[in-house]
């Protein structure tokens, strides 16, 4: 803009002896700005520069034995590119056996409305590899995380309903973290039907969801987890109900800080960190005596610090 200012008041200049030319074309400045780029990366190797993806390069990438950096690598750069042809290869990518791969195939898959968001397409096959139990359990959490990568509140009801149907804990626990990514704690309150789930694993999962989905309601359901009979549950359950400065779990979290009621040093460093998290003065002499009496110099780092916040 300001070089074509430049043009109407004067064609050149002298300086220093020398006549310093303006671009009389818009052609002549788009040639002065890429010349002048190519001097700044020549000496860069042209792999390393971007490039807007191909439909071939996409359509190649979603062949087999390709590395999932390469996949990641082409779907991002090809965030914008229009192939209608690409979509039915790049679905199959969902199902990849890496993580990163079927991450970014539903990131690439979602920027698109033709031939994934309708019925029968994508979005609609998807769900029903969830509910159809006679796919594989890994075919049915691979959907589960789908759905969520999509990021379309749709999805809710049919995550919801595998973490209370699904028999497997896999898919379940594939389903909460589709909730978390949804940022919803279910159509019902699933969300805190998975904190009592029979399996560990959907049980910390749930945990990591409740202290991040901004809607949850349901910190109950987290106390009871209190005295689970898993110790990461424990721990983990401490550190959500500490962020939370949740006042109803003083007197259980006061009952984790108890090396002859629990063993696990690092269940008890982390309640009585959450106990100066939530600031309630009832804790404060049992904070000190984890501080003074804790065999565990980690419990009572943990401790000392607490009594800061309390």
């Amino acid at each position: 803009m300001k070089s074509r200012m430049l043009k109407l008041v004067v064609g050149s200049m002298i300086a220093g002896g020398a006549t310093l030319a303006l671009p009389a074309t818009a052609a002549e400045e788009a040639e002065l700005l890429y010349s002048g780029r190519a001097r700044v990366y020549q000496n860069l190797s042209a792999d390393s520069l971007e490039s807007v993806s191909t439909p071939d390069a996409i359509k190649a990438v979603t062949q087999s034995n390709v590395a999932p950096t390469k996949i990641w690598k082409v779907l991002e750069h090809g965030e914008k590119v229009e192939c209608l042809a690409c979509i039915p290869l790049v679905s199959k990518l969902l199902y990849h056996e890496d993580s990163r791969a079927r991450e970014i195939s539903a990131w690439w898959l979602r920027r698109r409305i033709f031939g994934v968001f309708g019925e029968g397409q994508v979005y609609s096959s998807v769900v029903a590899t969830l509910t159809d139990q006679g796919q594989s359990a890994e075919r049915r959490a691979y959907a589960a995380e789908a759905i969520g990568e999509f990021l379309t509140k749709a999805g809710v009801k049919h995550v919801s309903r595998a973490i209370v149907e699904d028999s497997d804990s896999g898919v379940r626990e594939a389903s909460v973290r589709a909730l978390e990514r949804l940022n919803s704690q279910g159509t019902n309150g699933e969300l805190g039907v998975a904190l009592g789930d029979s399996s560990e694993g959907v049980r910390l999962a749930a945990l990591r969801a409740a202290g991040r989905v901004n809607v949850f309601s349901d910190v109950a359901s987290i106390v009871e987890l209190i005295d689970d009979s898993s110790e990461l549950v424990r721990r983990r359950t401490a550190e959500v109900l500490g962020v939370m400065r949740a006042g109803d779990a003083v007197a259980g979290l006061i009952a984790l800080t108890d090396p002859e009621t629990e063993p696990d040093a690092s269940v008890r460093a982390a309640a009585v960190y959450a106990l100066g998290q939530i600031g309630d003065a009832e804790a404060q002499p049992y904070v000190q005596a984890a501080r003074k009496d804790d065999p565990d110099k980690f419990v009572r780092d943990a401790a000392r610090i607490a009594l800061r916040l309390l």
